[in-house]
């Protein structure tokens, strides 16, 4: 095995076991939110330049603007280039920040380097879904030549 196949099959691994400490992550998420009474919660993020950051966490119950419990639940990590999953606690709203920068990392690793990327995550408790929209910065550059 040549030393890019085998770093290829580590990182399929840890993308493997990122996404599956992701799925357990949400469900935990979404019951923890369920139990508060929350229904919506809305998180924006912007970056570019190498930086990157999620913005204020808006939090709903139907209609009513909420606050997110102070509670701690315990979550899955994956350290970067390894697939063992471990457990930590964690408070919700931490969590919640967690899950989102594991979501951007897996579907869009390196959204805050140069033009970066904005969007927002909207984690329905209801439906039990997490919806990503993510919206890419790019530079264009059109060129005409003209030769009389």
């Amino acid at each position: 095995m040549t030393d890019f196949d085998e770093f290829t099959a580590r990182y399929n691994r840890y993308r493997s076991a990122l996404s599956q400490a992701s799925e357990t992550n949400k469900a935990t998420v979404l019951d923890a939110l369920a139990a508060a009474g929350i229904t919506t919660v809305t998180v924006p993020f912007d970056g570019e330049g190498d930086s990157g950051q999620l913005g204020d966490l808006c939090a709903q119950a139907q209609d009513t603007t909420v606050e997110i419990p102070a509670i701690e639940i315990t979550i899955h990590e994956v350290a970067w280039n390894t697939d063992a999953i471990a457990t930590t606690d964690a408070t919700l709203h931490e969590a919640l920040e967690a899950l989102c920068y594991s979501y951007l990392g897996h579907e869009h690793d390196g959204w805050e380097n140069n033009d970066g990327a904005y969007g927002e995550f909207v984690f329905d408790v209801v439906n039990r879904t997490v919806t990503l929209d993510f919206y890419a910065r790019f530079v264009d550059s059109t060129n005409f030549t003209y030769q009389f």
